[in-house]
């Protein structure tokens, strides 16, 4: 079956370069005459419109190809080779084909031997290329915060949908990097892109691996979540006290991610044991267990609560984010010169109206309002609605309301 190639090299391993990296990145370990991100574009098309359908061509590694050669059980797959080695040649699956290929253990080979959906990586790659402004405004707003952030790994995640939950917290508070440790349903999957809510772009970089030390190899620095006491001599973190550590470590240049478990029954010890630190949520002791993404959200909160320059609210053409503190939108917070012709002008009405009764009470109750009205940390704005209100009242304007039986 004829293979489509550029510079040497087939279109899978185009695509896959550039999805695995950044797309620069991919183009330089490439390093093929004449392919850059201007003429990417057509290679990637060439993918993700499966024309290789209408040329009869196809990729080793692709499903389309595994597929086109009937190949429907790993079984089919090995008798299609001559032999395939695993791990250090100790186990060789011997076949009736032409071809020895190499894979580093038999499960790997399990979870990849049907092939990659790489037309469907083609288009991720094609979406970067069209939105990277977009995706870099999204990462780089106030509400993200500066620099790298920890991905956040999932390990063995079931459900797509919890996965999409999962993709949306992220999103929300600037965890650009999601990894999934062998998802049961397979990945890419359209659930969990409906369940994040339109955090297309964190569904679009998720990157899926077959063991957690693939999906860690890169990092310097891996806390664990979990509920339960481990008998293991380890750091214990609050939220709060591991964003501040990824925080620190990631100022200093190191990768770091956060690893949480499986839906049904979280982390294995085996798998704590690989990590720096475990982190812990307070939580009921006597119902502790919280949906996969309420965990996420409860760190991700953690990590925007802790970048000092964090803002409130959202980021729009119209919106502005906020920070801590009173809201004044443009208006300015009142002079006390505004303030005391506010309680010269509220005291002489009252004064009028004989409202310091008895008038050895009159100190004590204007120092009262005074405090009262000085705690509102009023602006100008509303200084003057005040005093108009005084002004309507004292000049009884309008009809008197009968008061209700």
């Amino acid at each position: 079956m004829p293979v489509p190639a550029i510079g040497g090299r087939t279109v899978a391993e185009v695509v896959h370069a550039c999805h695995d990296k950044m797309i620069d990145e991919g183009l330089a370990a490439l390093a093929i005459p004449g392919l850059t991100r201007d003429t990417l574009n057509c290679v990637l098309g060439y993918c993700a419109e499966l024309a290789c359908e209408a040329d009869a061509a196809s990729c080793p590694g692709c499903k389309r190809r595994t597929e086109a050669q009937g190949l429907q059980t790993l079984d089919d797959y090995i008798r299609a080779h001559k032999e395939i080695v695993i791990g250090d040649g100790a186990v060789r699956l011997v076949g009736q084909g032409v071809e020895t290929i190499h894979t580093q253990a038999l499960a790997a080979l399990e979870k990849t031997w049907s092939g990659e959906n790489y037309w469907f990586w083609a288009r991720r790659v094609m979406r970067k290329l069209r939105h990277g402004i977009r995706r870099a405004h999204i990462r780089g707003s106030a509400m993200a915060g500066q620099g790298e952030s920890p991905a956040v790994i999932l390990m063995e995640p079931q459900l797509p949908d919890n996965i999409g939950m999962v993709a949306r917290a992220c999103a929300n508070f600037g965890l650009d990097s999601l990894r999934l440790v062998a998802p049961r349903d397979g990945w890419p999957n359209e659930k969990a892109r409906i369940a994040a809510s339109g955090a297309n772009y964190i569904i679009d970089d998720a990157v899926a691996y077959p063991t957690l030390d693939d999906a860690t190899a890169d990092l310097t620095y891996v806390v664990a979540t979990t509920a339960r006491q481990r008998d293991l001599r380890k750091p214990v973190l609050t939220p709060e006290q591991v964003a501040v550590e990824l925080r620190a470590r990631i100022a200093r240049g190191e990768h770091c991610g956060i690893l949480f478990g499986r839906e049904r029954n979280g982390l294995e010890t085996s798998e704590v044991v690989m990590a720096d630190a475990i982190v812990m949520i307070p939580v009921n002791s006597r119902f502790a267990s919280l949906n996969l993404a309420q965990s996420v959200l409860i760190l991700g909160y953690e990590w925007m609560r802790s970048h000092e320059g964090a803002s409130l609210g959202r980021v729009t053409t119209y919106e502005r984010p906020l920070a801590g503190g009173l809201y004044l939108n443009d208006d300015q917070p009142a002079t006390r010169e505004a303030m005391a012709g506010l309680f010269a002008h509220l005291e002489s009405e009252l004064d009028r109206l004989g409202f310091f009764n008895p008038a050895e009470k009159r100190p004590t109750i204007v120092n009262n309002l005074r405090t009262m009205f000085l705690r509102l940390g009023a602006t100008d704005q509303e200084v003057r609605t005040l005093r108009g209100i005084v002004a309507t009242l004292a000049k009884g304007k309008g009809q008197a309301r009968k008061p209700s039986t």
